[in-house]
């Protein structure tokens, strides 16, 4: 080897193979400055005493707390040498602050300075407590809702997606159930609990119907919309080519209409979470919905709070399964619509 060329591999060697995100940086030593001045406020400031009791996981609350102030700071130092985390890290960074502002303001109006009313509010230890203490009861609560929701969200899509693509495709059959779905669809489902809870055996039937209702009407209608919007050339091509029917129905004209379906399915899983818990409510002796009526009659506010986390949560999160299906099955549609 020359001696330029043992320069240039050693110069080459010794030039830095990670370079540092200066504004990753920032942002993630803003975060963590922000939820550092939390950890130490809820954990240096005295609480004060509110009735008789002692709060229960202060020290697991502030723990962890700092903890997740010890992780931003390593995520923070990762993320400056592997690109993919400080990315990710450098967008989450401004909701990340305005949290830390949230949870410090509501430690200091709660526990440190007693100042919004109790029972209404509490502080940030009354939830670890309810997720510690109340964890099977909430969890059953969870498994019910679930059941519930996948039962009536299976039987609303099933029928409303045949019903739309039979209507869609038949105009004969459409003049006879377009007006029953233009008097039903807009009423809306909880308006009918007493009338269901009358007719069906039991509440948790008629649960299923009221759900499966809601989830019917948009799906039939985006379904309905898809396969009548389809291009008639499509059809001229497959005829042409001796497809039949059934080809032209599975084969062209619900392919061509899933993007329709798939906004119908979205709304249709909207309006079933409300359903859902005023069902629940109401009728159901179960469920989310049932255990934030009860924690309402019980004044356990804190249980309230945490059943509210857990079902955003969990409805976001089946959103966001729904939308991963439809990226897959949509691939050229990946970025129309963004959840």
């Amino acid at each position: 080897m020359s001696p330029f060329e043992q320069t240039g591999a050693v110069s080459a060697f010794a030039q830095p193979r990670l370079q540092v995100d200066g504004s990753v940086l920032a942002r993630g030593a803003l975060a963590t400055a922000a939820w550092t001045a939390v950890a130490a406020s809820v954990t240096l400031l005295a609480n004060r005493k509110v009735g008789f009791a002692d709060p229960l996981y202060v020290a697991e609350t502030n723990a962890g707390f700092v903890g997740w102030a010890v992780a931003l700071a390593l995520a923070t130092v990762v993320g400056a040498l592997w690109p993919p985390l400080g990315q990710r890290l450098g967008r989450a960074a401004p909701w990340l602050v305005v949290l830390a502002l949230l949870v410090g303001v509501w430690d200091l109006l709660t526990a440190k300075l007693g100042l919004l009313p109790v029972p209404f509010f509490a502080p940030p230890s009354s939830l670890v407590e309810v997720y510690a203490e109340d964890w099977p009861r909430l969890g059953e609560s969870v498994l019910h809702s679930l059941r519930l929701l996948a039962l009536g969200f299976l039987f609303g899509t099933v029928s409303g997606f045949v019903t739309g693509v039979a209507i869609g495709w038949s105009r004969g059959l459409g003049y006879w159930v377009h007006p029953v779905l233009r008097f039903l669809g807009p009423i809306p489902s909880t308006a009918l609990l007493p009338m269901a809870f009358f007719f069906f055996p039991s509440s948790f039937s008629a649960a299923i119907f009221l759900i499966a209702l809601a989830t019917w009407f948009p799906v039939t209608v985006l379904t309905w919309s898809g396969v009548a919007s389809v291009d008639k050339a499509y059809y001229d091509v497959a005829r042409t080519l001796g497809a039949g029917r059934a080809f032209l129905i599975f084969k062209v004209a619900i392919p061509a209409a899933l993007p329709h379906v798939f906004v119908g399915l979205f709304m249709g899983l909207g309006a079933s979470f409300s359903v859902l818990v005023a069902a629940e409510m109401m009728g159901v002796k179960s469920g989310l919905g049932y255990y934030l009526q009860w924690a309402q009659g019980w004044a356990a506010y804190s249980n309230m709070y945490g059943a509210l986390i857990v079902m955003a949560l969990i409805f976001s999160s089946l959103i966001t399964l729904l939308f991963t299906l439809r990226d897959r099955l949509l691939g050229w549609q990946k970025d129309v619509v963004k959840w």
